[in-house]
């Protein structure tokens, strides 16, 4: 256990948690919502702190991040746990088993293991991935803090729902970050993910203005968050608040865990998803999850010709030299140096 970040102590024993917008009020010996901060002799506790679940060699496109360092590797790594619930959850076993099955899986790790692995296995980056990395915030501050002095970069795979102080605790190491907005409507976030839109979308414009890059991923779940209305909400959202440059990954859902009364994505909302994307100005809008044909290769704004090309998660092919477009010059949004 470690002591947590971001709590304080109030009457009766009881501690209020600070590090997402549940500020859940915790009795003693009772947990918060995500299942891995305890209260233990009124000291909030981190359960999952070293506790690695899931550790992986991934390339950087699976995060999904299409602009940042495309083509290198990230030693990905998460605990259990997480602070929403959503039904469509691909990663539940381990996401949800602190929550519904009371347990805390996982190896001990410390953090120069953490990124001793990932320099051994020549990756750029750390990614916290898998589950939600603020529900094990404190050991993904740590490792971030050694990988950052040791030249790594660090990655957030994150819905968003998190504190504005945490967000800006760790920004100084941060990277880059992915971030689920998964509906545009307070009601999906409510009843499917047990979150709140509002707090995602300012933790959103936050880390965008911190100047961390950021990626948005949207799972496009027929029937539920699919209609032309909430599609083209979202893409002017990200043009308007968060600039044309910012790439809009919409995926197809596959039925899993507590959602299994729903067909998959057909290929051709995806490929709907994405042309409301490229009318609304984004410049970059990528399919995922299904092998769309062009719809993983990036394109110059300006010149519009294929600057990066990939099949699937792999790099077939780039010409894109000091970050701009060997065609025309183009300065291109992401790092790529």
């Amino acid at each position: 256990m470690r002591e947590a970040l971001f709590y304080k102590k109030t009457e009766h024993h009881e501690v209020q948690c600070g590090l997402c917008p549940h500020y859940c009020r915790i009795k003693e010996k009772q947990r918060g919502i995500c299942g891995v901060r305890e209260n233990i002799d009124g000291v909030l506790q981190s359960l999952v702190y070293g506790k690695v679940v899931a550790s992986h060699v991934d390339p950087i496109e699976k995060k999904p991040l299409f602009h940042f360092l495309p083509g290198s590797y990230s030693f990905s790594i998460a605990t259990a746990g997480c602070n929403f619930r959503c039904d469509f959850c691909q990663n539940w076993q381990i996401s949800m088993a602190p929550r519904e099955y009371k347990i805390i899986p996982g190896e001990n790790w410390n953090p120069e293991e953490v990124v001793a692995e990932a320099v051994e296995r020549e990756c750029q980056s750390i990614s916290y991935t898998y589950t939600e990395p603020t529900v094990y915030f404190e050991f993904a501050l740590d490792c971030a803090k050694l990988a950052r002095a040791r030249g790594l970069k660090n990655v957030f795979v994150t819905n968003g729902f998190t504190s504005p102080e945490a967000v800006r605790l760790v920004a100084p190491f941060l990277d880059a970050a992915n971030i689920d907005l998964k509906s545009f409507r307070e009601e999906y976030y409510r009843k499917i993910c047990g979150g709140s839109l509002a707090p995602v979308i300012a933790s959103i414009k936050l880390i965008k203005e911190l100047g961390i890059w950021i990626e948005l991923t949207t799972l496009v779940i027929p029937g539920l968050n699919d209609s032309a209305q909430e599609l083209q909400g979202i893409a002017e959202f990200i043009k308007n608040e968060l600039g044309e440059g910012v790439p809009w990954h919409v995926s197809a859902f596959f039925p899993t865990h507590k959602m299994l009364d729903r067909l998959p994505t057909p290929e051709e909302t995806l490929v709907r998803a994405r042309e409301i994307g490229l009318t609304a100005g984004l410049q970059h809008v990528y399919c995922g999850n299904l092998l769309v044909p062009e719809a993983a290769n990036t394109y110059c704004g300006h010149c519009g010709k294929t600057v990066i090309t990939r099949s699937g998660h792999r790099v077939t092919s780039s010409e894109i030299k000091d970050g701009q477009c060997a065609f025309c010059g183009h300065n291109l949004p992401g790092v790529f140096r």
